[in-house]
Parts: structure tokens; C-alpha cells; sequence
């Protein structure tokens, strides 16, 4: 059975742990944070609901020590501090990088092994850092945005048919910020009918807006980042690698030449493994789709610069 561990008991790593106990994805669950008894008290929390809930994997909270997590077979990382109202991702990555380099390093040190899913903000450019700090190869380092972001796509979508989002397909591709993520219209379907059928495109123009600005919202809303979305997101994405299921998901990985670009971290459809992500599917975007993925991979790697 697996281990995994989760690095930050904020909210979102704490919805992420909850997630993957009630699909009982690992035998032992490992939630380490910095703030002491923060870990602790969400971990015993948690182990409360497993007979309510019927689950057996063992969850443990811990302040600061890595060596708990030894062994894991996928790390995922949350840390950092979160968006407050009116702040961009980009404006949090002086703070961000800095952690998040820290806890690559301690975490491989005791799982050279593992997959590392990143969920820190932001979430393209620590994709990126995690990648060059772990000197890992590149199928092992994931960004979750793409997953995220597509969740939040069909939630609009079905909105706008009044169709269950579960009957929705849809895709979003590009950077995980609210100027740099493409919703790709063109691909989105009902039940295999495409939306572009279904919906006006003022209704789909909509759609695309409010899907881009879906974390912002939530923000406005919640005075911080939103967690149920993002740590099921980040739950779905490890389920798929621990279940070595195949799956077909928008995450950042690195491209070598893929979509017109390199040494760059950004979301495309790739299939989920065992090992990670194992193959890049080619949309074959047009000329217009593919100019806004050009675009976006300027943006991110305008903010990758800021690592400098």
C-alpha cells in the first residue's frame, strides 16, 4: 500500500488529506506543517471521521519533521501563504519560492522517489522552481492548476445548460493565473455534443470570463483562497497516479518543444501514471488558440524571471 504525504495543513492541504483518506489512496498519510500542533490537531481531527466514514488509511500530523515522511510515494506541496483579496498569484512568489525550495529539498531527501504534486501559488513558476531545484526527471514534477481550473470550467458550463457537470467534458489549458489560462471552447463537450452547439457565444464568452477569474471570485467571496475545489483537484490527481489510472489531465509539466515551447513549465493535457505524467497530448490547436497559448507561456515565463 502507499504512503503519501502532505506538505501544509492549511486548508487546502487539509481538504486534499481528507480526500485522499475517504478514497483510502495510501495505507499511511503524512501531514507536516511548520506551525506547531497545526498538523497534529487536523490529522487527530480527521482520524475522528475514519469509523463515521468507513475508511482505514492512518493519518499523521507533524510539526517540521520530515523524517516521517520517509518513503512517500507521492509529495504534495501546498505551503506557502495564500491570496488575500485583490493580490495576484505572481505577487506571492517572492515569499513562495523560498518555501517551497526548502521543502523539495527536505522532502526528497527522505523520498528520493517520489512524484511531487504542486499546488503552491505560483503554481507555474513553482512547478518550474521544484523541477530545476529536484534535478528530478521531468515527469515526476506536477503542477495541478490545469486540473483545477478545468473543474471550475465545467461548473460554468453546466450553469449555463443546467446539465449535471459530471456530463461535461472540458479543458483548460495554458498558465494557472486569471489573464494566462485558456478555456478551450473547442473541445468542450455535453455527452460528446460539443457546447458551441448548445450555447451562444455570448453565453460560452461568459463562460470562458468567469472560469478565468473563477479563483479570484472565490477570493472576493471567502476573503482567501479558495480549498474544497483545489484539494479534491489535487486528490484526483494523486488517485491517478497511485491507481496508475491513465487518466487524461490539464496539469504544468515541462515542455521540450511541445506547443512551440521549452525549458518552461504550463499546463497541456497529459496522461497520468504511476511514475507521474508519462505522455504530452498534442490538441492540434489553431492558429488562434495557439497564439493565446503563446501568449500565456510569455506570461509565465515573465513571472519564472522573477526567480532570478
Amino acid at each position: 500500500m502507499s504512503k503519501i504525504t502532505i506538505v501544509g495543513a492549511g486548508n487546502v492541504g487539509a481538504t486534499c488529506a481528507n480526500v485522499i483518506a475517504q478514497k483510502e489512496l495510501a495505507a499511511e498519510l503524512v501531514l507536516l506543517d511548520v506551525k506547531e500542533g497545526v498538523a497534529e490537531g487536523k490529522a487527530m481531527d480527521m482520524m475522528q471521521t475514519a469509523a463515521l466514514c468507513e475508511f482505514d488509511t492512518r493519518i499523521k500530523g507533524v510539526t517540521g519533521d520530515y523524517a516521517a515522511t520517509a518513503g512517500s510515494d507521492v509529495v504534495i506541496i501546498t505551503s506557502g501563504i495564500p491570496r488575500k483579496p485583490g493580490m495576484t498569484r505572481e505577487e506571492l512568489i517572492g515569499t513562495n519560492a523560498g518555501i517551497v525550495k526548502s521543502v523539495v529539498e527536505n522532502a526528497l531527501e527522505h523520498s528520493p522517489n517520489a512524484v511531487l504534486v504542486i499546488i503552491s501559488n505560483p503554481m507555474d513558476t513553482m512547478t518550474y522552481l521544484a523541477l530545476k531545484a529536484s534535478k528530478l526527471p521531468k515527469n515526476r514534477v506536477i503542477g495541478m492548476g490545469g486540473i483545477l481550473d478545468s473543474s471550475r470550467f465545467k461548473y460554468y458550463l453546466s450553469q449555463a445548460l443546467g446539465v449535471p457537470a459530471s456530463d461535461l467534458q472540458g479543458c483548460v489549458i495554458g498558465g494557472h493565473g486569471d489573464t494566462t489560462m485558456i478555456p478551450v471552447v473547442r473541445f468542450a463537450t455535453y455527452n460528446g455534443i460539443p457546447v458551441s452547439r448548445l450555447l451562444s457565444k455570448e453565453t460560452l464568452d461568459k463562460v470562458v470570463a468567469d472560469t478565468m477569474v473563477g479563483g479570484a471570485t472565490l477570493t472576493k467571496f471567502l476573503g482567501t483562497s479558495a480549498w474544497y475545489a483545489p484539494g479534491a483537484a489535487g486528490a484526483g490527481l494523486v488517485e491517478a497516479i497511485i491507481r496508475d489510472q491513465k487518466k487524461v489531465f490539464p496539469c504544468c509539466v515541462a515542455l521540450d518543444g511541445e506547443y512551440g515551447q521549452k525549458d518552461l513549465c504550463i499546463g497541456v493535457p497529459v496522461v497520468i501514471g504511476r511514475n507521474g505524467w508519462e505522455k504530452i497530448i498534442d490538441l492540434q490547436l489553431d492558429a488562434e488558440e495557439q497564439a493565446a497559448f503563446n501568449k500565456s507561456a510569455d506570461a509565465v515565463r515573465s513571472t519564472n524571471s522573477v526567480l532570478n
